[in-house]
């Protein structure tokens, strides 16, 4: 795929992967749209890339993901790439009663979302040349830990999901790939720690920015990147493990 002179829309474009993609994706001479529910954030970023377009947004209200297909049809009708990227990961206990507020939460941001916007994109990007829709899901989506379920349950969903959609955009010019992170140095999962300020751990963003970046310009449909190729490959042996240390 041609990573040069798109027009692109990333979700949960504030921080993490979803900014790392977006500051390579300037870089590399696109026009990028970025959405976020962080107002202030937005507006910083927009100070220190004045070419970054910005649009306050939670993908997690539904009239607030169809406000921004009609934004983005109206004002960026060449878009040709749309990054499913915003979500959120929470713990859960499954041996009391759940809050399912916080699972409605989960499930409504990491994989409703992504459904609903994947469908209101799709129209628009097949109508460009150098289509493609890029769904980031998560190493954890063939190998769950096991103490936040939902988060994992919604990332093996989303790469379900990613086949069933490549399918169906086959017949129309849009590439659909899977990109899944393994545990990526960024605020994901913050909910949890008692430091809010404190970072996720795992492999450097820049790290998998490149990783990601090679398996889109060579058409990897399906990119585990790093620790993740190992949970996509050996995934049943691998739980067990995994799991013993929490």
């Amino acid at each position: 795929m041609n990573i040069s002179e798109n027009t692109i829309l990333i979700t949960g474009g504030t921080s993490g992967i979803g900014l790392a993609f977006a500051e390579e994706f300037i870089k590399n001479n696109n026009t990028v749209i970025i959405t976020g529910r962080r107002l202030n954030r937005l507006e910083a970023i927009k100070k220190r890339f004045p070419e970054m377009i910005i649009k306050h947004s939670d993908v997690g209200n539904n009239n607030q993901r169809l406000e921004l297909a009609s934004w983005v049809h109206e004002n960026y009708p060449h878009l040709n790439l749309f990054i499913n990227n915003a979500g959120i990961q929470l713990t859960t206990d499954l041996t009391k009663p759940c809050d399912t507020d916080r699972v409605s939460l989960e499930v409504e941001t990491n994989f409703i979302a992504p459904v609903h916007l994947a469908s209101l994109f799709a129209p628009i990007v097949a109508k460009n040349n150098n289509a493609a829709i890029i769904n980031i899901t998560s190493g954890l989506a063939f190998v769950p830990i096991a103490f936040m379920p939902v988060y994992c349950a919604t990332k093996a969903a989303m790469h379900s999901l990613t086949l069933s959609l490549r399918h169906q955009l086959k017949n129309l010019g849009v590439k659909v790939f899977e990109i899944a992170p393994p545990a990526v140095d960024t605020e994901l999962g913050h909910d949890r720690r008692e430091d809010k300020n404190q970072s996720h751990g795992g492999i450097p963003v820049a790290e998998f920015i490149e990783g990601a970046m090679l398996a889109i310009k060579n058409d990897q449909f399906e990119a585990p990147i790093g620790m993740a190729v190992g949970l996509r490959t050996k995934g049943d042996q691998l739980f067990e493990q995994i799991n013993s240390q929490f």
